[in-house]
């Protein structure tokens, strides 16, 4: 999945139901930039392209959003080729997508667009208890089995590269895994916990996304090494300090992880379209995003809603406000 299609809309596919339901599914099936294999799994599921196609803007809104004040924007120009290499960002994406995938399948399953799976039937909670009060657990167990035959994940990789992506693929899944809460919520006389229904809940997934910001800043840059108590390589990060400095350590299972180092992403190249013109705040990171090129100054009129009161019986009435404001972008 490259991340194009978020931005596209898929053609009316015609009123749900019937056999003309079933031909417009296929159709948003072959609009998907899919492998053979998922495909031929999304043709066989119902539901799950809308849901490929929500989670890859999901992915990239969040994506977007994380990196708003840093060089790389998280912008689709680039992405291609940013993709082919080991950057931390390339890391930042691979698991943002997964999470953005894990997330929408189980919350596409608990909203009953998914027709092979439905609420959270986790052992432990009362779940059908909650479903009779019209609760629905959001469904991570069915969305991570499910992900990962759709990704074809091995579990060894065969070089570095392929190690690294499915290592920080699975760090986007445990994201989602650990914002996974138990929500209750009471039945009785007043208010009162006489009876008490339990379910499953996924955390908002701009959560998620702060989380995975704070394992891209922390990444860890790895090589391959081998083992030869398990009888294959594995990736392995700087050596520790002290009486074991002659052993690297390995990466966390929550660490995001790349083997080269990032350009710079000043100026246009094949990864980005560089900082020239990105607005910047003088205060925060003008100096870091310019590049040392310095930014410009420029004042504009902004319109804006002031002085609202609420009228009788049922509306707000505003007034319109001006106001200057200073905008500084990058110079070329």
């Amino acid at each position: 999945l490259t991340g194009k299609e978020a931005l596209t809309h898929f053609p009316s596919l015609g009123a749900p139901g019937g056999s003309a339901a079933g031909k417009g599914h296929i159709k948003q099936c072959e609009l998907l930039q899919l492998s053979r294999k998922q495909k031929r799994l999304c043709r066989r599921e119902p539901g799950l392209a809308e849901t490929l196609r929500d989670a890859i803007r999901l992915g990239i809104l969040e994506c977007q959003f994380q990196f708003r004040s840093e060089r790389w924007n998280c912008s689709l120009e680039g992405r291609p080729s940013l993709l082919k290499r080991g950057f931390k960002e390339t890391a930042f994406l691979y698991a943002v997508s997964s999470a953005a995938l894990t997330h929408s399948l189980a919350r596409a399953c608990s909203a009953g667009r998914m027709e092979r799976c439905t609420c959270d039937d986790s052992p432990g909670l009362e779940n059908r208890k909650a479903w009779q009060w019209g609760v629905c657990g959001d469904n991570l167990k069915y969305s991570t089995k499910f992900l990962k035959k759709f990704l074809g994940q091995k579990r060894i990789g065969k070089d570095l590269r392929a190690k690294v992506d499915i290592h920080n693929t699975n760090v986007g899944i445990k994201a989602v895994k650990n914002g996974l809460k138990t929500t209750c919520k009471c039945h009785g006389v007043s208010g009162s916990c006489a009876v008490r229904t339990c379910w499953k809940q996924l955390s908002p997934f701009h959560e998620i996304g702060r989380l995975l910001k704070l394992r891209y800043d922390d990444a860890v840059k790895v090589f391959s090494t081998s083992n030869d108590a398990v009888g294959h390589s594995e990736l392995a990060g700087p050596h520790r300090h002290g009486p074991t400095a002659r052993h690297p350590t390995l990466p966390r299972p929550t660490d995001l992880v790349y083997v080269e180092d990032s350009p710079s992403f000043c100026r246009p190249s094949k990864y980005s379209l560089g900082t020239a013109g990105r607005t910047c705040s003088r205060e925060g990171n003008c100096d870091s995003m310019c590049c040392g090129r310095g930014y410009n100054t420029q004042s504009r009129l902004v319109t804006f809603s002031c002085h609202c009161q609420v009228q009788w019986c049922c509306y707000v009435e505003c007034q319109q406000c001006m106001q200057e404001e200073v905008v500084y972008s990058c110079k070329q």
